[in-house]
Protein backbone atom coordinates (compact mmCIF):
# COMPACT_ATOMS: atom_id res chain seq x y z
CA UNK A 1 0.00 0.00 0.00
CA UNK A 2 3.16 2.39 0.71
CA UNK A 3 4.34 1.99 -2.83
CA UNK A 4 0.32 2.30 -4.40
CA UNK A 5 0.45 4.69 -7.65
CA UNK A 6 4.02 5.54 -7.26
CA UNK A 7 6.04 4.84 -10.08
CA UNK A 8 7.63 1.26 -10.58
CA UNK A 9 10.68 2.61 -11.29
CA UNK A 10 10.90 4.59 -8.61
CA UNK A 11 9.88 1.90 -6.41
CA UNK A 12 12.04 -0.29 -7.60
CA UNK A 13 15.53 1.96 -7.20
CA UNK A 14 14.65 2.92 -3.89
CA UNK A 15 13.92 -0.92 -2.80
CA UNK A 16 17.65 -1.37 -4.17
CA UNK A 17 18.96 1.20 -2.15
CA UNK A 18 17.19 -0.26 1.41
CA UNK A 19 18.90 -3.36 0.37
CA UNK A 20 22.05 -1.73 0.21
CA UNK A 21 21.31 -0.02 3.53
CA UNK A 22 20.31 -2.54 5.24
CA UNK A 23 24.34 -3.15 6.63
CA UNK A 24 24.36 -0.07 8.29
CA UNK A 25 21.15 -0.22 9.96
CA UNK A 26 22.06 -3.69 11.69
CA UNK A 27 25.45 -2.44 12.80
CA UNK A 28 24.44 0.36 14.46
CA UNK A 29 22.83 -1.83 17.39
CA UNK A 30 24.31 -5.85 16.03
CA UNK A 31 27.74 -5.19 18.10
CA UNK A 32 26.09 -3.69 21.21
CA UNK A 33 24.74 -6.95 22.93
CA UNK A 34 28.93 -8.27 22.54
CA UNK A 35 30.38 -5.79 24.01
CA UNK A 36 31.13 -7.95 27.17
CA UNK A 37 32.05 -10.74 25.00
CA UNK A 38 34.32 -8.81 22.94
CA UNK A 39 35.88 -7.51 26.18
CA UNK A 40 36.89 -11.31 27.07
CA UNK A 41 38.31 -12.30 23.64
CA UNK A 42 40.66 -8.98 23.51
CA UNK A 43 41.78 -9.55 27.35
CA UNK A 44 40.58 -6.10 28.05
CA UNK A 45 37.93 -4.14 30.34
CA UNK A 46 34.59 -2.91 28.92
CA UNK A 47 35.98 0.46 29.54
CA UNK A 48 38.12 0.44 26.24
CA UNK A 49 36.42 -1.79 24.23
CA UNK A 50 33.15 0.03 24.43
CA UNK A 51 35.13 2.81 22.19
CA UNK A 52 34.28 -0.08 19.14
CA UNK A 53 30.54 1.45 19.50
CA UNK A 54 31.66 5.18 20.75
CA UNK A 55 34.01 5.06 17.74
CA UNK A 56 32.09 4.33 15.45
CA UNK A 57 29.43 6.74 16.70
CA UNK A 58 31.65 9.79 16.79
CA UNK A 59 33.32 8.73 13.30
CA UNK A 60 29.69 8.93 12.46
CA UNK A 61 28.91 12.64 13.45
CA UNK A 62 32.33 13.87 12.28
CA UNK A 63 31.79 12.14 8.72
CA UNK A 64 28.43 13.34 8.25
CA UNK A 65 29.61 17.46 7.78
CA UNK A 66 31.25 16.41 5.30
CA UNK A 67 28.76 14.69 3.28
CA UNK A 68 27.00 17.73 2.39
CA UNK A 69 30.10 18.86 0.33
CA UNK A 70 30.20 15.28 -1.27
CA UNK A 71 27.24 15.14 -2.94
CA UNK A 72 26.90 18.64 -4.58
CA UNK A 73 30.34 17.78 -6.29
CA UNK A 74 30.04 14.43 -7.37
CA UNK A 75 27.32 11.78 -8.73
CA UNK A 76 25.05 10.71 -6.07
CA UNK A 77 25.62 7.09 -7.24
CA UNK A 78 29.29 6.92 -7.59
CA UNK A 79 29.28 8.69 -4.23
CA UNK A 80 27.09 5.99 -2.70
CA UNK A 81 28.91 2.98 -4.28
CA UNK A 82 32.14 4.78 -3.14
CA UNK A 83 31.08 4.83 0.65
CA UNK A 84 28.91 1.54 0.58
CA UNK A 85 32.57 0.07 -0.66
CA UNK A 86 34.43 1.78 2.60
CA UNK A 87 31.49 0.74 4.99
CA UNK A 88 32.89 -2.88 3.37
CA UNK A 89 36.09 -2.81 3.93
CA UNK A 90 35.70 -1.61 7.13
CA UNK A 91 33.45 -4.64 8.27
CA UNK A 92 35.91 -7.16 7.14
CA UNK A 93 39.21 -5.40 8.35
CA UNK A 94 36.99 -4.95 11.81
CA UNK A 95 36.24 -9.30 11.30
CA UNK A 96 39.90 -9.68 11.24
CA UNK A 97 41.29 -8.08 14.48
CA UNK A 98 43.70 -9.06 16.14
CA UNK A 99 43.24 -6.56 18.92
CA UNK A 100 41.08 -4.16 20.77
CA UNK A 101 42.59 -1.23 19.24
CA UNK A 102 42.67 -2.50 15.69
CA UNK A 103 38.94 -3.50 16.10
CA UNK A 104 38.15 0.39 17.10
CA UNK A 105 40.45 1.58 14.27
CA UNK A 106 38.27 -0.11 11.81
CA UNK A 107 34.87 0.76 13.33
CA UNK A 108 36.10 4.55 13.24
CA UNK A 109 36.97 3.66 9.32
CA UNK A 110 33.07 1.90 9.45
CA UNK A 111 31.64 5.22 11.17
CA UNK A 112 33.28 7.49 8.82
CA UNK A 113 31.48 5.60 5.99
CA UNK A 114 28.45 5.25 7.55
CA UNK A 115 28.34 9.23 8.49
CA UNK A 116 28.52 10.09 4.25
CA UNK A 117 26.08 7.14 3.31
CA UNK A 118 22.52 8.10 5.84
CA UNK A 119 22.66 11.81 4.34
CA UNK A 120 23.39 10.77 1.05
CA UNK A 121 20.94 8.47 1.09
CA UNK A 122 18.17 10.72 2.42
CA UNK A 123 19.10 13.36 -0.33
CA UNK A 124 19.00 10.72 -3.65
CA UNK A 125 15.64 9.45 -2.00
CA UNK A 126 14.22 13.06 -1.76
CA UNK A 127 16.00 13.71 -5.34
CA UNK A 128 14.15 10.29 -7.00
CA UNK A 129 10.67 11.36 -5.27
CA UNK A 130 9.71 15.19 -5.66
CA UNK A 131 7.50 16.98 -3.21
CA UNK A 132 4.29 14.85 -4.19
CA UNK A 133 5.59 11.30 -4.11
CA UNK A 134 8.27 12.08 -0.74
CA UNK A 135 5.86 10.65 2.35
CA UNK A 136 4.94 7.37 0.56
CA UNK A 137 8.66 6.79 -0.70
CA UNK A 138 9.57 7.53 2.98
CA UNK A 139 7.68 5.44 3.82
CA UNK A 140 8.77 2.44 2.10
CA UNK A 141 12.73 2.82 2.34
CA UNK A 142 11.96 3.37 6.30
CA UNK A 143 12.01 -0.69 6.14
CA UNK A 144 15.51 -0.60 7.40
CA UNK A 145 15.51 2.23 9.91
CA UNK A 146 12.23 -0.29 12.00
CA UNK A 147 13.79 -3.45 10.76
CA UNK A 148 17.22 -2.88 11.92
CA UNK A 149 17.55 -1.83 15.16
CA UNK A 150 15.27 -4.86 16.18
CA UNK A 151 16.74 -7.79 14.51
CA UNK A 152 20.51 -5.94 15.29
CA UNK A 153 20.10 -7.66 18.99
CA UNK A 154 18.59 -10.69 18.08
CA UNK A 155 21.25 -11.28 15.17
CA UNK A 156 24.50 -10.37 17.16
CA UNK A 157 22.80 -12.90 20.28
CA UNK A 158 22.83 -15.43 17.86
CA UNK A 159 26.13 -15.11 16.69
CA UNK A 160 27.68 -15.42 19.72
CA UNK A 161 25.68 -18.07 20.52
CA UNK A 162 26.06 -20.30 17.06
CA UNK A 163 29.09 -18.97 15.55
CA UNK A 164 32.30 -16.58 16.73
CA UNK A 165 32.31 -13.39 17.16
CA UNK A 166 33.97 -12.45 13.93
CA UNK A 167 30.76 -12.77 12.17
CA UNK A 168 29.08 -9.77 13.58
CA UNK A 169 30.64 -7.81 11.35
CA UNK A 170 31.17 -10.31 8.50
CA UNK A 171 27.64 -10.61 7.82
CA UNK A 172 27.33 -7.36 6.58
CA UNK A 173 29.56 -8.54 3.21
CA UNK A 174 27.18 -10.77 1.29
CA UNK A 175 23.88 -8.03 1.93
CA UNK A 176 26.18 -5.40 0.65
CA UNK A 177 28.30 -6.78 -1.79
CA UNK A 178 24.45 -7.39 -3.16
CA UNK A 179 23.60 -4.15 -2.98
CA UNK A 180 26.45 -2.35 -5.00
CA UNK A 181 25.71 -4.75 -7.54
CA UNK A 182 22.22 -3.81 -7.96
CA UNK A 183 23.02 -0.24 -7.48
CA UNK A 184 25.18 0.11 -10.10
CA UNK A 185 23.22 -1.95 -12.60
CA UNK A 186 19.72 0.01 -11.50
CA UNK A 187 20.15 3.14 -9.63
CA UNK A 188 20.48 6.13 -12.28
CA UNK A 189 23.71 8.32 -12.22
CA UNK A 190 21.83 11.57 -9.76
CA UNK A 191 24.13 14.34 -11.81
CA UNK A 192 26.68 16.55 -9.62
CA UNK A 193 24.61 19.96 -8.71
CA UNK A 194 27.70 21.83 -8.16
CA UNK A 195 31.26 19.86 -9.78
CA UNK A 196 32.78 23.72 -9.16
CA UNK A 197 31.91 23.30 -5.27
CA UNK A 198 34.87 23.90 -2.97
CA UNK A 199 35.07 22.14 0.61
CA UNK A 200 34.65 25.06 3.50
CA UNK A 201 37.12 23.61 5.30
CA UNK A 202 35.91 25.98 8.33
CA UNK A 203 32.48 25.11 8.31
CA UNK A 204 32.93 21.81 7.79
CA UNK A 205 35.33 21.67 10.62
CA UNK A 206 33.20 23.47 12.79
CA UNK A 207 30.33 21.32 12.38
CA UNK A 208 32.35 18.11 12.57
CA UNK A 209 34.14 19.65 15.81
CA UNK A 210 30.81 20.18 17.14
CA UNK A 211 29.02 17.39 16.21
CA UNK A 212 31.71 14.94 18.01
CA UNK A 213 32.36 17.01 20.69
CA UNK A 214 28.73 16.88 21.63
CA UNK A 215 28.35 13.67 21.51
CA UNK A 216 31.52 12.35 23.13
CA UNK A 217 30.25 14.93 25.93
CA UNK A 218 27.18 13.40 26.34
CA UNK A 219 28.43 9.67 26.79
CA UNK A 220 30.94 10.63 28.82
CA UNK A 221 29.48 13.24 31.33
CA UNK A 222 26.93 10.44 32.45
CA UNK A 223 29.80 8.39 33.77
CA UNK A 224 31.62 9.15 36.97
CA UNK A 225 35.44 8.79 35.71
CA UNK A 226 34.28 10.62 32.85
CA UNK A 227 32.38 13.69 33.89
CA UNK A 228 34.93 16.55 34.04
CA UNK A 229 35.66 16.23 30.10
CA UNK A 230 32.34 15.36 29.47
CA UNK A 231 31.45 19.09 30.57
CA UNK A 232 34.48 20.07 28.74
CA UNK A 233 33.52 18.53 25.65
CA UNK A 234 30.05 19.70 25.86
CA UNK A 235 31.17 23.19 26.39
CA UNK A 236 33.36 22.72 23.23
CA UNK A 237 30.45 21.12 21.42
CA UNK A 238 28.38 24.36 22.15
CA UNK A 239 30.90 26.53 21.28
CA UNK A 240 31.42 25.29 17.90
CA UNK A 241 27.68 25.34 17.37
CA UNK A 242 27.59 29.29 18.36
CA UNK A 243 30.67 30.31 15.75
CA UNK A 244 29.09 27.87 13.13
CA UNK A 245 26.38 29.82 13.62
CA UNK A 246 27.75 33.35 13.39
CA UNK A 247 30.16 31.98 10.35
CA UNK A 248 27.15 31.02 8.62
CA UNK A 249 25.42 33.85 8.65
CA UNK A 250 28.44 35.96 7.28
CA UNK A 251 28.72 33.29 4.08
CA UNK A 252 24.59 33.43 3.89
CA UNK A 253 24.04 31.19 0.72
CA UNK A 254 28.01 30.42 0.92
CA UNK A 255 27.62 28.38 4.05
CA UNK A 256 27.69 24.41 4.53
CA UNK A 257 24.25 24.50 6.06
CA UNK A 258 22.98 27.82 4.86
CA UNK A 259 20.54 29.49 8.10
CA UNK A 260 18.05 30.20 5.47
CA UNK A 261 16.53 27.05 5.36
CA UNK A 262 15.23 27.59 8.89
CA UNK A 263 12.95 30.48 7.63
CA UNK A 264 10.69 27.49 6.50
CA UNK A 265 8.68 26.59 9.26
CA UNK A 266 8.20 23.26 8.65
CA UNK A 267 11.48 22.56 8.59
CA UNK A 268 12.35 24.30 11.82
CA UNK A 269 9.58 22.24 13.45
CA UNK A 270 10.89 18.65 12.05
CA UNK A 271 14.69 19.96 13.66
CA UNK A 272 13.02 20.32 16.82
CA UNK A 273 11.26 17.22 16.86
CA UNK A 274 14.10 15.22 15.40
CA UNK A 275 16.13 16.19 18.44
CA UNK A 276 12.99 15.17 20.64
CA UNK A 277 12.65 11.70 19.01
CA UNK A 278 15.99 10.67 21.23
CA UNK A 279 13.69 10.48 24.14
CA UNK A 280 10.82 9.16 22.34
CA UNK A 281 12.63 6.82 20.37
CA UNK A 282 16.37 6.35 20.95
CA UNK A 283 16.46 6.25 24.53
CA UNK A 284 13.53 3.67 25.35
CA UNK A 285 15.20 1.29 23.27
CA UNK A 286 17.91 1.41 25.66
CA UNK A 287 15.82 1.13 28.25
CA UNK A 288 13.57 -1.44 27.35
CA UNK A 289 16.08 -4.42 26.79
CA UNK A 290 17.58 -3.47 30.11
CA UNK A 291 14.31 -3.35 31.68
CA UNK A 292 13.47 -6.64 30.98
CA UNK A 293 16.91 -8.00 31.84
CA UNK A 294 17.29 -6.24 35.17
CA UNK A 295 13.72 -6.24 36.10
CA UNK A 296 12.17 -9.58 34.69
CA UNK A 297 15.15 -11.42 34.35
CA UNK A 298 15.30 -12.21 30.90
CA UNK A 299 18.27 -13.40 29.21
CA UNK A 300 19.97 -10.88 26.37
CA UNK A 301 18.80 -13.19 23.31
CA UNK A 302 15.48 -13.06 25.33
CA UNK A 303 15.15 -9.48 25.82
CA UNK A 304 16.14 -8.99 22.06
CA UNK A 305 12.84 -11.09 21.16
CA UNK A 306 10.48 -9.56 23.69
CA UNK A 307 11.14 -5.88 21.09
CA UNK A 308 9.29 -7.62 18.36
CA UNK A 309 5.99 -6.86 18.96
CA UNK A 310 7.52 -2.97 18.72
CA UNK A 311 8.46 -3.70 15.19
CA UNK A 312 5.27 -5.87 14.21
CA UNK A 313 3.42 -2.35 15.49
CA UNK A 314 5.88 0.04 13.35
CA UNK A 315 5.17 -2.72 10.32
CA UNK A 316 1.24 -2.54 10.67
CA UNK A 317 1.29 1.39 10.23
CA UNK A 318 4.35 1.48 7.92
CA UNK A 319 1.72 1.25 4.47
CA UNK A 320 -0.90 3.91 5.69
CA UNK A 321 1.91 6.85 7.22
CA UNK A 322 3.49 8.02 4.07
CA UNK A 323 0.18 8.05 1.90
CA UNK A 324 -1.43 10.15 4.81
CA UNK A 325 1.49 12.16 5.07
CA UNK A 326 1.15 12.75 1.74
CA UNK A 327 -2.19 13.83 1.36
CA UNK A 328 -3.07 15.56 5.01
CA UNK A 329 0.36 16.57 5.63
CA UNK A 330 2.72 15.54 8.66
CA UNK A 331 0.89 17.53 11.92
CA UNK A 332 -1.88 15.23 12.04
CA UNK A 333 0.23 12.18 11.18
CA UNK A 334 2.43 13.06 13.99
CA UNK A 335 0.10 14.17 16.77
CA UNK A 336 -1.97 11.20 17.32
CA UNK A 337 1.44 9.21 16.69
CA UNK A 338 2.66 10.95 20.08
CA UNK A 339 -0.48 10.06 21.84
CA UNK A 340 0.01 6.81 20.74
CA UNK A 341 3.81 5.91 21.85
CA UNK A 342 2.62 7.79 25.28
CA UNK A 343 -0.17 5.36 25.60
CA UNK A 344 2.24 2.64 24.70
CA UNK A 345 4.92 3.79 27.12
CA UNK A 346 2.93 4.54 30.08
CA UNK A 347 2.54 1.33 31.09
CA UNK A 348 6.44 0.77 31.98
CA UNK A 349 5.45 3.69 34.40
CA UNK A 350 4.04 0.85 36.87
CA UNK A 351 5.49 -2.83 35.33
CA UNK A 352 7.18 -5.02 37.37
CA UNK A 353 8.76 -8.36 37.52
CA UNK A 354 5.15 -10.02 38.10
CA UNK A 355 3.57 -8.28 35.02
CA UNK A 356 2.12 -9.94 32.44
CA UNK A 357 4.28 -10.97 29.27
CA UNK A 358 0.72 -10.99 27.22
CA UNK A 359 0.05 -7.45 28.22
CA UNK A 360 3.65 -5.78 28.07
CA UNK A 361 3.51 -7.36 24.55
CA UNK A 362 0.31 -5.63 23.90
CA UNK A 363 1.42 -2.62 25.19
CA UNK A 364 4.48 -2.57 22.75
CA UNK A 365 2.89 -3.62 19.76
CA UNK A 366 0.88 -0.16 20.55
CA UNK A 367 3.71 1.61 21.17
CA UNK A 368 5.54 0.05 17.83
CA UNK A 369 2.51 1.93 15.97
CA UNK A 370 2.92 5.07 17.37
CA UNK A 371 6.88 5.45 16.75
CA UNK A 372 6.23 3.85 13.75
CA UNK A 373 4.26 6.99 12.62
CA UNK A 374 6.57 9.51 14.48
CA UNK A 375 9.66 9.22 12.45
CA UNK A 376 8.54 9.23 8.83
CA UNK A 377 6.10 12.13 8.66
CA UNK A 378 9.09 14.68 10.50
CA UNK A 379 11.77 13.52 8.04
CA UNK A 380 9.83 14.03 4.71
CA UNK A 381 8.30 17.28 6.18
CA UNK A 382 11.94 18.60 6.52
CA UNK A 383 12.48 18.20 2.86
CA UNK A 384 8.75 20.17 2.18
CA UNK A 385 9.34 23.51 0.25
CA UNK A 386 13.10 23.70 0.29
CA UNK A 387 14.45 24.36 -3.15
CA UNK A 388 16.65 21.10 -4.65
CA UNK A 389 19.87 23.07 -4.60
CA UNK A 390 19.03 23.06 -0.41
CA UNK A 391 17.88 19.32 0.21
CA UNK A 392 21.70 18.43 0.72
CA UNK A 393 22.08 20.84 3.27
CA UNK A 394 18.68 20.06 4.68
CA UNK A 395 20.17 15.90 5.23
CA UNK A 396 23.46 17.28 6.61
CA UNK A 397 21.41 19.11 9.18
CA UNK A 398 19.09 16.43 9.79
CA UNK A 399 21.19 13.99 10.06
CA UNK A 400 23.44 15.88 13.12
CA UNK A 401 20.26 16.90 15.01
CA UNK A 402 19.66 12.79 14.74
CA UNK A 403 22.63 11.85 16.19
CA UNK A 404 22.97 14.32 18.88
CA UNK A 405 19.13 14.03 19.71
CA UNK A 406 19.71 10.37 19.91
CA UNK A 407 23.03 10.33 22.12
CA UNK A 408 21.14 12.95 24.34
CA UNK A 409 18.17 11.25 24.80
CA UNK A 410 19.81 7.53 25.54
CA UNK A 411 22.37 9.72 28.20
CA UNK A 412 19.41 11.42 29.70
CA UNK A 413 17.29 8.41 30.65
CA UNK A 414 20.64 6.21 31.18
CA UNK A 415 21.45 8.40 34.05
CA UNK A 416 18.24 8.99 35.43
CA UNK A 417 17.83 5.21 36.07
CA UNK A 418 21.50 5.06 37.13
CA UNK A 419 21.29 7.81 39.76
CA UNK A 420 17.61 6.34 40.89
CA UNK A 421 19.02 3.03 41.27
CA UNK A 422 21.16 4.72 44.10
CA UNK A 423 18.58 7.08 45.79
CA UNK A 424 16.37 4.00 45.88
CA UNK A 425 18.93 2.10 47.08
CA UNK A 426 18.97 -0.70 44.33
CA UNK A 427 15.60 -0.83 43.49
CA UNK A 428 15.97 -1.02 39.99
CA UNK A 429 12.07 -1.49 39.13
CA UNK A 430 11.51 2.26 40.79
CA UNK A 431 14.63 3.67 39.19
CA UNK A 432 13.70 2.43 35.67
CA UNK A 433 9.83 3.96 36.46
CA UNK A 434 11.84 7.14 36.61
CA UNK A 435 13.64 6.27 33.61
CA UNK A 436 10.04 6.10 31.61
CA UNK A 437 8.27 8.90 33.62
CA UNK A 438 11.52 11.56 31.68
CA UNK A 439 10.72 9.33 28.71
CA UNK A 440 7.17 10.62 28.45
CA UNK A 441 7.42 14.29 29.64
CA UNK A 442 10.14 14.86 26.38
CA UNK A 443 7.67 13.27 24.28
CA UNK A 444 4.85 15.26 25.02
CA UNK A 445 6.84 17.81 25.10
CA UNK A 446 6.89 17.21 21.36
CA UNK A 447 3.69 18.02 20.85
CA UNK A 448 4.85 21.59 20.40
CA UNK A 449 6.81 21.93 17.64
CA UNK A 450 4.61 18.99 15.87
CA UNK A 451 1.90 21.28 15.89
CA UNK A 452 4.16 23.70 13.15
CA UNK A 453 4.22 20.57 10.76
CA UNK A 454 2.98 20.60 7.45
CA UNK A 455 -1.28 21.05 7.68
CA UNK A 456 -2.61 19.89 4.55
CA UNK A 457 -5.99 19.53 5.33
CA UNK A 458 -5.98 23.34 6.83
CA UNK A 459 -4.99 24.26 2.99
CA UNK A 460 -7.65 21.84 1.25
CA UNK A 461 -10.57 23.83 3.53
CA UNK A 462 -9.20 27.17 2.20
CA UNK A 463 -9.17 26.12 -1.36
CA UNK A 464 -12.89 25.14 -0.94
CA UNK A 465 -13.92 27.82 0.71
CA UNK A 466 -12.54 30.09 -1.78
CA UNK A 467 -14.29 27.72 -4.72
Amino acid sequence: MAAEKLPKELVISALIMVFGMFPLMLDSTIVNVAVNSLAGVFSTNLAVIQWAVTGYVLATGVAVPFSGWLMQKYHGKHLFIISMCMFLVGSLLSGLSWSAGSLIVFRVLQGFAAGILLPTFTTLIVRMAGQDNLGRLMSLVSIPVVLGPILGPIIGGLIMEFTTWHWLFFVNLPIGIIGIILIQRRLPLFEAENRSIKLDWLGVALLAVASGALIYGITQVVTADGYAIGVISLIIGSAAFVAYAFYALKKKNGALIPLNIFRSKNFSASFVSLFLTGFALSGPMLLLPLFFQDVMGLSVISSALWLVPQGVGMLIVRPFIGKLTDRIGARYVVLPSIILTVIGTLPFVFFNSNSSAIIIWAVLLVRGMGVGGYMIPIMSDSFVGLERSQVPAASVATRIIQNVGAAFGAAVLATTVSSAIIVLAGNFTGAYHEGFTVSLIFTLIGIIPALFLTNKLGKKKAVQSKA
